[in-house]
């Protein structure tokens, strides 16, 4: 078997089992009354979705797992080979990565899925406190970079320049250990912060996963493919419940989730700094966020955005939610090929 064909099961797989669990999970939501709640920090007319239902990210979480693991049998019993040489860019890579970006992913879910617990269940609007959410996040994120030390795949490349490893000394291990700290709370936490209107998170992370897919290709790297595969009709699976008006929140369970997907399969390509492009709207949500918070404590209440993360600001001048899906995603999608073009060109 292909990994072409390896790939294509498995995105269709998880769009149908992602799209078919609505007819059960969000009922099962609705009866144990998981609904929304929505605070009065947001904009007013996002009070008519109070009581839709949340954690609809089980749904997805179910549908790529189940699909990764069918498409990965498939593959293997066919006679194919999770994992193959970097295309004379890199040697030695480990199908440890891809497991271990489904394992950084499910242990965020697992994280959101407390912190949503919390909140609708035990009737505490906050969740999970900020000490507790961070520290959940951190022991997931500890493992994931342990895992990666020790399976030694501590090797980046970086476009036009080649590769930089970082089992040299003491000094580059650190760094490894402190980037990766870094990059992967962050950048679960900045997928997060794309969770605000309707169909918006999992719509940017479509384009996304295209991107790995395409990836995948240019490295030969079916594991990473497959999985990239099943993220897509997973997210795609969502947007039939999701599309604004939505039928059901990812929650916190969901955008989680997709936080650790996005990240694992940065590392996966052995180059997480290509992360910055294929996120741009990642990056812009996060850093709307950052300004407008900086901006108001520097000035004593003035601000930069009507309502921050950006996604808020463009509410406020008037974009329907469904614009700014098409909108934010384009420009995703843009960064996206940019960073084919050095993935592609940059090669040494």
């Amino acid at each position: 078997m292909s990994s072409t064909i390896a790939i294509i099961i498995s995105a269709v797989i998880a769009f149908g089992v992602t799209g078919a669990l609505g007819f059960i999970i969000i009922p099962w939501l609705r009866k144990l009354k998981f609904g929304q709640t929505i605070l009065d920090i947001g904009p007013s007319w996002h009070k008519s979705k109070q009581g839709t239902p949340n954690m609809g990210g089980l749904m997805f979480i179910i549908g790529i797992t189940v699909a990764f693991v069918v498409g990965v049998l498939c593959f293997a019993l066919s006679g194919g080979e999770l994992e193959s040489d970097y295309a004379s860019v890199l040697v030695g890579r480990d199908k440890v990565l891809i497991f271990a970006t489904l394992g950084l992913a499910l242990g965020c879910g697992i994280v959101g899925f407390s912190d949503d617990f919390i909140k609708i269940k035990l009737k505490r609007n906050e969740g999970l406190s900020a000490k507790q959410k961070t520290l959940g996040q951190l022991i997931v994120t500890l493992g994931f970079t342990a895992t990666l030390w020790l399976s030694h795949n501590t090797v980046w490349y970086l476009p036009f320049i080649g590769t930089v490893n970082f089992e040299k000394n003491l000094f580059t291990g650190v760094v490894f250990w402190l980037l990766t700290i870094f990059i992967t709370y962050g950048g679960v936490n900045s997928v997060n912060l794309t969770d605000g209107i309707d169909g918006l998170c999992s719509s940017v992370t479509a384009t996304v996963a295209v991107t790995f897919i395409i990836a995948s290709g240019i490295l030969h790297f079916a594991g990473l493919g497959i999985l990239a595969g099943a993220l897509l009709g997973g997210v795609c699976g969502f947007l039939c419940w999701n599309w604004n008006p939505a039928k059901t929140f990812m929650g916190d369970t969901g955008s989680l989730f997709l936080g650790g997907m996005v990240v694992g399969l940065g590392y996966a390509i052995k180059c997480p700094l290509l992360l910055l492009p294929i996120g741009i709207i990642y990056v812009c949500e996060t850093m709307s966020d950052i300004i407008q918070i900086g901006y108001f404590k520097l000035t004593h209440g003035k601000r930069v955005f009507k309502m921050a993360p950006i996604h808020h600001h463009f509410e406020m001048c008037g974009w329907k939610e469904k614009k700014i899906c098409v909108v934010f995603s384009s420009v995703n999608a843009l960064g996206c090929a940019l960073a084919l073009v050095l993935m592609y060109f940059g090669q040494k």
